[in-house]
């Protein structure tokens, strides 16, 4: 049985008058691929972004299992919970798009490398030995997933389907144990959609990180995850392998548009 990773129990977010998530439990456990679906509107996001410190919480408690025990991640901002191991992209890309291929990997790194503002603001011997160390640990991850030649080009000049494959590299580079998608193929064309869901499994394989996808193209997410959680006006509709999810009846009417 895997061990835990993240557990979030009865979370309530409030906009106003508007309930956004209701009383949603999930759980994700350690090297899973789990995917997130649901008609739009059905607050796939904005679970996200409360998991992900984006958003806080209205109720509930979001619990992330580390080396040294069990974290309570409410009301940490995005940048604490990044390094308590949670990384993540968004439906629209968020690169910076001036800066080169390489810089965008490494600015990513700067939580797990630390200089110091005095040997910054001097350059002394250890400055240049972190920001070499740095740029080694860009390029080998730039290598393993193909951008080495277009590591000195703006991120703005490359292909839609290349800054979606960089926006992942750069959230990995944080080092996560939990990676949240958010709609990473959308826009792609099929080509493109079948690359990344090979990269998707060579993240979960190669990683051995709990990845969790936000996706309506329903060929990827059927291929590539081993469970689903379905959401419905911002409540949980049902939890299954993907098998299971295809044949659940409530899944049907609400969400494929079949009759129950």
């Amino acid at each position: 049985m895997s061990s835990p990773l993240l557990t979030a129990t009865q979370l309530v977010k409030n906009f106003g008058g508007l309930n956004a998530i209701s009383n949603v439990s999930v759980h994700f456990d350690q090297n899973e691929l789990i995917g997130l679906i649901g008609p739009n509107g059905a607050g796939k996001t904005t679970l996200f972004n409360l998991l992900t410190g984006v958003t806080p919480v209205s109720a509930g408690t979001i619990s992330l299992y580390t080396d040294h025990g069990v974290k309570t991640v409410n009301g940490q901002t995005p940048a604490q919970v990044a390094q308590a191991g949670v990384s993540r992209t968004f439906q629209n890309i968020r690169l910076f798009k001036e800066l080169t291929v390489l810089d965008n990997v490494r600015i990513a790194m700067t939580n797990h490398y630390h200089e110091g503002f005095i040997s910054s603001l001097l350059r002394t011997p250890k400055f240049y030995r972190t920001e070499t160390a740095m740029t080694v640990a860009a390029e080998k991850l730039i290598a393993i997933f193909d951008l080495s030649a277009v590591a000195d080009q703006p991120a703005k000049n490359l292909p839609y389907g290349v800054q979606r494959r960089l926006e992942i590299v750069r959230a990995l580079a944080t080092k996560p144990k939990l990676l949240f998608l958010d709609e990473p193929a959308a826009g792609m064309n099929p080509e493109e959609t079948a690359d990344l869901t090979r990269l998707i499994r060579q993240i979960q394989q190669d990683f051995h990180i709990t990845v969790v996808l936000i996706e309506h193209d329903m060929s990827l997410v059927m291929t590539v995850v081993e469970r689903l959680y379905v959401l419905e006006h911002g409540a949980l509709l049902a939890e299954g392998t993907p098998r299971e999810i295809q044949q659940n009846p409530a899944v049907i009417k609400a969400y494929l548009g079949g009759d129950a």
